[in-house]
């Protein structure tokens, strides 16, 4: 134990030093392995929120030498799937975390919670209510009134004999509830005799008919843990008034050990909605394709738009752990992509508004190869061979027939360096009968090669370009934030009215060099000038399609 303690000596977070002081000499854990869990329930996709608490609930145990179990809350058959369990699973694969053989279900423990709602019965601290919802929200209370309910005091024994019959389906759903007995004038209405049992006819997807009631999940929740000898449990912070609960649960049955449950803030981020309902709404309602669409948060449409482990874990460790709601700028998780990119993405060179560029007095028919770097950042990358000859390609933008002021790319007596390959002066241009620029002129210079300027002379502008004989059409989808408000959801918004009708805009007749053939997702690249870019799940071989991860501009500020 002393490795694990010298290990995180440096806890950089309140939850840190909870375990330090838990797992040091004379604490409650001295002596035992730190064991967390992540209990995601399965009914929709993982998605950044999500990632916060994969990391620390799976980091944290890495940093303390303990272990993470995963498990599935599917205490709830209403809107749980299969689909959403394989999801999960894939996606902390993605995110470089493993649970080996610690892979549970709540649902694997029905019967011994079943068995721990009659030890309360028996103990008489649960009872089986009649009370009807609307009743019960009637009889609830106020801060200065109790709740109350008629069947408070009813007899263990007859407790005993509805549960059963409760189980065995004999009465129909709303009917009956079972209730812990604890206080009905506590301060936390948490606490006043909650519902820990209620009948629900519908299906499981893994247990199937064999149940018509399902625990609650403040009663499964301390149960799961402790079954699972679970040392520290991670909640977020709409979880802390439910803490006397969790622990109340955990004393009163015959619990193997005692789990402690520990809060944390969740995480907002604007531009955003991270509600399942809302974002499964999204999705149904054909705002975005698909639970993968990369103007999704979920981890899989981030994961589509080309943001990598290393950038999520990066944004998850920036952010921290606090006590405190607030809400992150989506730029700081765009800031933590580029920094990964930056170092790690294969630079190439595509045009995404193409315009030929006719280079008059370069020899027709002629063809020469130049050397490039990957990526100056990593020299182990290698380099490859782009092609140059006569026609090239150009972005449309990068020519003006009239100079602007600070405009240093193309325009009639301008001198542009071509990245990479030679100086070229431009000389004109030729439109077509609406007045649109169809082709551009210049002339190179051949003693500019690799585009040095072997006389000194200033060369002001650089622009990328493809060799027009064997460069690759490709379609390019650019992204943006999905809402145009940073609040789209707050107070009483309807958030779909704050979808941004331009956060997608197909791109055809792109233009990318040819050493991108071939590619396949999920491969990452910077389009030089352009931004960092992917390719996408829908490219083939004979159609390529990149999406935009992230512009090349840092929108973030550091405070």
């Amino acid at each position: 134990m002393a490795d694990e303690i010298m290990a995180a000596e440096n806890a950089g977070n309140f939850i840190e030093e909870f375990i330090m002081e838990d797992i040091a000499k004379g604490g409650r854990y001295e002596g035992q392995k730190v064991h967390t869990r992540f209990p995601p329930e399965p009914n929709g996709y993982l998605h950044i929120g999500h990632a916060k608490a994969v990391c620390i609930d799976f980091g944290t145990a890495e940093r303390f030498g303990g272990i993470c179990n995963l498990r599935m809350d599917d205490t709830n058959p209403t809107k749980e799937d299969v689909e959403y369990v394989d999801a999960i699973k894939e996606d902390i694969k993605w995110l470089g975390f493993d649970w080996e053989d610690r892979f549970h279900y709540a649902s694997d423990y029905f019967d011994q919670m079943y068995d721990f709602a009659v030890e309360l019965i028996k103990k008489g601290l649960a009872y089986v209510c009649e009370l009807s919802p609307e009743e019960m929200r009637a009889n609830r209370g106020d801060t200065t009134t109790p709740a109350t309910s008629p069947y408070r005091d009813r007899p263990v024994e007859e407790s005993l004999e509805l549960f059963e019959r409760m189980k065995n389906g004999e009465f129909e759903d709303g009917k009956m509830t079972l209730r812990a007995k604890i206080d009905l004038a506590s301060g936390n209405f948490n606490m006043r005799d909650p519902v820990i049992y209620r009948i629900n006819r519908i299906p499981h997807h893994r247990t199937g008919d064999k149940w018509c009631i399902y625990p609650m999940y403040d009663f499964a929740h301390p149960i799961e843990d402790v079954l699972e000898g679970i040392t520290h449990s991670f909640c977020t912070l709409e979880f802390e008034s439910h803490r006397p609960l969790y622990d109340w649960v955990i004393d009163n049955i015959t619990a193997p050990c005692k789990s402690r449950q520990i809060e944390f803030s969740r995480l907002g981020i604007n531009n955003t909605v991270m509600s399942k309902r809302k974002l499964r709404q999204l999705v149904d309602e054909g705002y975005v394709n698909g639970w993968d669409d990369p103007r999704m948060p979920t981890l899989c449409g981030l994961r589509r738009r080309g943001y990598t482990p290393a950038s999520i874990r990066s944004f998850c460790e920036g952010i921290g752990v606090s006590k405190t709601n607030s809400t992150v700028e989506y730029s700081f998780l765009e800031h933590c992509l580029r920094d990964d990119l930056n170092e790690n993405a294969k630079r190439v060179m595509c045009v995404l508004d193409p315009v030929r560029l006719v280079i008059t007095n370069y020899p027709e028919g002629k063809t020469e190869t130049f050397e490039v770097e990957n990526n100056p950042r990593r020299p182990e990358d290698g380099s490859r061979e782009i092609s140059f000859s006569r026609e090239l390609y150009i972005e449309a933008g990068d020519f003006l027939e009239e100079k602007v002021k600070g405009y240093n790319r193309f325009y009639p007596g301008n001198e542009v360096r071509l990245k990479s390959a030679y100086i070229v002066r431009c000389t004109g241009c030729k439109k077509d009968e609406n007045g649109k620029v169809t082709e551009v002129y210049a002339e190179y210079d051949p003693e500019t090669r690799g585009g040095d300027t072997p006389d000194g002379r200033k060369v002001r502008g650089t622009v990328h370009w493809v060799n027009a004989e064997n460069c690759i059409e490709a379609e390019v989808r650019i992204y943006d934030n999905l809402f145009t408000d940073p609040e789209p959801d707050t107070g009483d918004k309807n958030f779909i009215d704050y979808i941004n009708p331009e956060s997608l805009v197909v791109l055809k007749n792109c233009k990318v060099e040819k050493s991108l053939e071939g590619a396949a997702a999920p491969a990452n690249f910077q389009f030089m000038r352009l931004g960092y870019f992917c390719i996408d799940k829908d490219s083939r071989p004979d159609a390529l399609v990149f999406n935009r991860s992230v512009s090349l501009k840092d929108g973030f500020k550091k405070k």
